[in-house]
């Protein structure tokens, strides 16, 4: 049985199969950062435009959000 952390997504082996799926919590890490600091500091209704710069990352990845 294996287990996903965070730090199992952060440290893929470089000889990773490219056609293997990605996973949601590995991508965008700039934009995940930067909208989790704004929602745990000032709301969630204080930060759209983080968030939706992260929806934008992630869909620019393929990812239906």
């Amino acid at each position: 049985m294996s287990t996903l952390t965070a730090e199992s997504c952060e440290n893929t082996p470089e000889s990773a199969e490219p056609e293997e799926t990605p996973t949601p919590c590995c991508e965008c890490p700039e934009t995940k950062k930067a909208r989790d600091a704004c929602i745990i500091e000032k709301g969630e209704e204080s930060c759209s435009d983080l968030i939706e710069a992260h929806k934008e990352c992630m869909r620019a990845l393929g990812f239906k959000i």
